[in-house]
């Protein structure tokens, strides 16, 4: 029965994967005031080193 429907079995997940990264990745992004205090912090220290 599994390798009748495999492919769609294996659409079907495939979309779930994609949907999860997407919505892992807004639930996660960071602002990009935060990225650039970030990226100045991590100058400033290089600089001090």
């Amino acid at each position: 029965m599994i390798a009748k429907y495999w492919k769609k079995i294996g659409l079907v997940i495939l979309i779930f994967c994609c949907l999860f990264n997407i919505v892992s990745k807004i639930v996660k992004r960071t602002t990009l005031v935060e990225q650039l205090t970030q990226t100045a912090q991590y100058m400033l220290n290089q600089e001090k080193k």
